[in-house]
């Protein structure tokens, strides 16, 4: 479903939450790390993992344009909600509905966990985030070989309608970008609108003087939080971004 490479998600060990529980799930291409405020039974998280991926690839074995396109696309009426929404938020960035897939398998995961009793969760899906947090967290940007790289934190509180953090890169990750970016992060009110910006955002991003423009586009979608553009030695943000 996913690109079969793998990265070492290295950065986790900079991840220091001693209030949470931490939970690791991995099944296939999909690697979760899982932060909640209650002890939760890894075959519940398998479960509800297995039940969201096994919904995007059975859509894929009947329509595998959903897979490969770099377009937004119109998918079935009886598609799952998943599926629906992954379409429907690439239709706004203007990507192919797999751009949403991290993001969208962590808000479905993360949304299953609040509905079992967590008041908090953060869940990391290669470097998409969705989280619902009761007190301010830092949340760092890998940007690379960047000097920004590991040295830039956004404090992220409940008050502040953020639930999604996703960060595109055209250095760091394996995935397909057409820009040059060393790090695009999107804050948004929905994680899978996140992923979806960032890739668009991303895709913009060849030099410097494209910092404008994306940030001119990003910030006429509802429910844009706020971005940050990493591009070697520069770097550009926007919105309601709180740095620590």
């Amino acid at each position: 479903m996913l690109n079969s490479k793998y990265r070492k998600r290295f950065y986790r060990r900079w991840i220091k939450a001693p209030d949470l529980y931490r939970s690791f799930i991995a099944v296939e291409e999909t690697d979760i790390d899982i932060l909640t405020d209650i002890f939760l039974d890894k075959l519940f998280l398998k479960e509800k993992l297995l039940f969201y991926r096994d919904q995007i690839k059975d859509y894929i074995s009947k329509d595998r344009r959903f897979l490969t396109s770099l377009k937004p696309l119109v998918v079935a009426k009886e598609a799952p909600p998943i599926v629906k929404d992954m379409a429907k938020k690439a239709q706004i960035a203007g990507v192919g509905p797999m751009a949403t897939v991290a993001g969208a398998i962590a808000q479905y995961l993360g949304k299953s966990i609040l509905r079992k009793g967590a008041n908090e969760v953060i869940i990391e899906n290669g470097g998409d985030i969705f989280l619902n947090i009761k007190k301010p967290r830092l949340v760092g940007i890998y940007a690379g070989n960047s000097k920004f790289s590991g040295k830039i934190f956004l404090k992220i509180r409940p008050e502040s309608k953020i639930y999604g953090i996703c960060t595109s890169s055209a250095t760091v990750s394996h995935s397909l970008s057409f820009g040059n970016a060393d790090a695009v992060t999107i804050l948004a009110e929905d994680a899978i609108l996140a992923d979806a910006l960032a890739t668009a955002c991303c895709n913009r991003i060849k030099d410097e003087n494209d910092f404008e423009p994306t940030i001119d586009f990003a910030k006429k979608i509802k429910g844009i939080q706020g971005i940050v553009i990493i591009l070697k030695d520069k770097l550009a943000s926007w919105g309601n971004i709180e740095f620590a």
